[in-house]
């Protein structure tokens, strides 16, 4: 699946999605404040009702713009933590003309436990969480059993949830979380709507010849919210070991994340 491409905007050799166009054709793409209260008025935001797609941890926006290139009639939120990484997402997302995407610096799990209305998500995409590797940073890993149950909640019945990662760690702990709430589909081939790479951290990985964990999750039938909470609250924390063989790469990927 071929979508145009700018040879003159390259991410470790791979051209980013989309092209420019002209200034008259450009967007605004930046959400600059998410509300303190309520959920997040999605209509409102892109002035129009169409289904709702989260991409978490989106860094400089490749896998976002790919996806919404992709998805024309689907609005499109990308959220990350980094400011830096939100601006090149929000420059790229203008100069390509894109009317179907937002970007906002924001906690994923804070977005998902106060902003999403329960049961109105049709997409969640999650690609390479930051696995942090020392112990004192753990509790910031982000998929843990509350995050599971509350990613359940916000999807659709007919809602899937995108996974993927590098590290064998994480996927070995997402393999054993996500049945709580979610049948897992595990995926080798890369995903056919991004050859090369979904994210800048799977061009790198693949670079580095590492294997990349792939999977489309999507919501069990008929759950009971109180019920599977409790569940989820047996479930052990997210302690694995991360594999500090691949520190390494994360720092590569750090000092050129929004080239």
């Amino acid at each position: 699946m071929d979508l145009p491409s700018d040879p003159n905007d390259l991410e470790f050799g791979v051209p980013f999605p989309g092209r420019p166009v002209s200034a008259e054709q450009q967007t605004q793409t930046a959400l600059k404040q998410m509300p303190t209260a309520g959920w997040l008025d999605w209509d409102t935001l892109f002035g129009r009702a169409l289904p709702r797609c989260l991409d978490l941890g989106c860094g400089n926006g490749r896998s976002t713009i790919t996806l919404a290139m992709l998805h024309p009639d689907h609005n499109w939120l990308g959220i990350d933590q980094l400011p830096l990484a939100i601006r090149y997402a929000v420059r790229r997302a203008n100069q390509r003309g894109l009317a179907n995407v937002r970007f906002a610096v924001a906690d994923a799990g804070e977005v998902l436990r106060r902003l999403i209305e329960p049961r109105s998500l049709l997409e969640i995409h999650l690609y390479h969480p930051q696995p942090y590797y020392d112990l004192a940073q753990v509790h910031r890993r982000l998929v843990t059993p509350e995050w599971v149950v509350l990613a359940y909640q916000a999807l659709r019945s007919n809602g899937r949830l995108f996974v993927q990662t590098d590290n064998p760690g994480y996927w070995r702990y997402m393999l054993a979380l996500l049945p709580l709430a979610f049948q897992l589909e595990e995926r080798q081939d890369p995903w056919p709507w991004a050859p090369s790479g979904i994210s800048r951290r799977e061009i790198l990985a693949r670079q580095e010849k590492l294997t990349i964990y792939r999977g489309i999750a999507t919501p069990l039938p008929g759950l009971n919210m109180q019920e599977l909470r409790l569940r989820g609250e047996a479930l052990p924390p997210p302690v694995f070991d991360a594999d500090r063989r691949q520190r390494r790469l994360d720092q590569a990927e750090g000092k050129f994340n929004c080239d």
